[in-house]
């Protein structure tokens, strides 16, 4: 298992973690292996429903088999027991929409990069100094905006900010976070529309994160 500082490096070497949800198994595996095809190494998947534990067990087998040198993390952990679901079925990082305590816990107990959402300075500030977190999702993004990230970022030097909600596939809005200073944005629906799984629409997929790389390297 990489280790937290090769993930978080991962993550910020990348700019752009995608994520997403989808109940039907294969298309699940399809858009790992269409964003894998396009550059993507670090993924998050999203607990968002049920049969996301049953997906994202397939995937890790995906990711043993064909993609070893994907990063595979799961998203929307709020519980105890969706941390050890996933820990049993070989999440390679934790991410939170809140700063659910518990899931902190078992986090750092267990070694696990943990990525909690935060929406004010006090929330960062909590897991920083109490969970030893230096990685934080700033989330919903399209509340917060660029402009909190400017106004905080000096509170927090040792913290890194990642956007998520909301992150438009437009330069001018990409380049706003990275000017602000995040170190990555997530990007969910807005480049893993529901219309385009539905469709299963990989070629669009496809092309659309080639872009999304590409606006994220001229924000930089």
């Amino acid at each position: 298992m990489k280790s937290k500082q090769e993930i978080t490096d991962a993550i910020i070497t990348q700019g752009m973690l995608p994520l997403f949800y989808h109940a039907d198994k294969q298309v699940s595996l399809d858009v790992v292996r269409t964003l894998y095809k396009a550059g993507i190494r670090v993924i998050e998947y999203t607990n968002r429903g049920e049969a996301a534990l049953e997906n994202f067990k397939a995937l890790k087998q995906l990711q043993q088999t064909e993609l070893q040198d994907l990063i595979l993390g799961i998203g929307t952990i709020k519980t105890p027991q969706d941390f050890d679901d996933y820990a049993f079925a070989g999440a390679d990082f934790f991410i939170s929409p809140v700063v659910a305590e518990e899931v902190g816990h078992l986090a750092i107990t267990n070694n696990y990069l943990w990525i909690p959402g935060c929406m004010t300075p006090t929330e960062i500030d909590k897991v920083a100094r109490y969970y030893d977190v230096s990685f934080v999702k700033l989330f919903p993004a399209n509340v917060l905006g660029p402009g909190f990230v400017s106004s905080v970022k000096e509170l927090f030097p040792g913290v890194k900010m990642m956007p998520t909600g909301g992150v438009d596939m437009s330069a001018e809005n990409i380049s706003s976070w990275f000017k602000a200073g995040v170190v990555a944005v997530g990007m969910g629906s807005k480049l893993i529309s529901p219309q385009l799984l539905n469709e299963k629409n990989y070629n669009q997929l496809y092309t659309d994160t080639l872009h999304a790389l590409e606006l994220v390297k001229g924000a930089r």
